[in-house]
């Protein structure tokens, strides 16, 4: 039990499954930010224009519910939602432009840091009396 507890530990404390756990629970808060620009932000603009169409109860029956003389529901009534699909297809087109656009913010941070050029290396001593060497000798060209 003991060796499989220190496995367990080992593997639960490398870096990847770490950084896999913050992506998740941050890809958890960004899912929600995204569900809420289109539920409470796209979707309402997509109703206006289409003409107040709510496209969650967007539906066909295939077959309507019966009743029996009492109004008890014998059988249920099938529907073919397709509004839900539209609505997931459109909820997927905002989800992936905005992991688009988060991914290209990313990326061109990373590209504007990798462009500074970094400092160069301070000079050995080496480099420092060969340095010193050089302009001796060109002070006595000269003269």
């Amino acid at each position: 039990m003991g060796k499989f507890l220190s496995d367990f530990k080992e593997f639960a404390m490398k870096g990847n499954v770490v950084d896999m756990a913050v992506g998740v629970i941050i890809g958890g808060a960004f899912g929600k930010i995204v569900t809420s620009l289109v539920n409470d932000i796209m979707m309402p603009v997509i109703s206006l224009a289409s003409g107040d169409v709510n496209f969650n109860q967007l539906t066909y029956t295939l077959r309507p519910e019966t009743k029996d003389a009492a109004g008890e529901v014998i059988t249920q009534a099938i529907n073919f939602n397709y509004g839900m699909f539209i609505q997931n297809i459109i909820d997927f087109l905002i989800i992936a432009f905005c992991i688009f656009m988060a991914i290209r913010f990313i990326n061109r941070f990373k590209k504007k840091e990798e462009e500074t050029p970094a400092a160069p290396p301070a000079p050995t001593k080496e480099e420092e009396l060969l340095t010193q060497i050089r302009d001796i000798l060109e002070k006595q060209n000269k003269q």
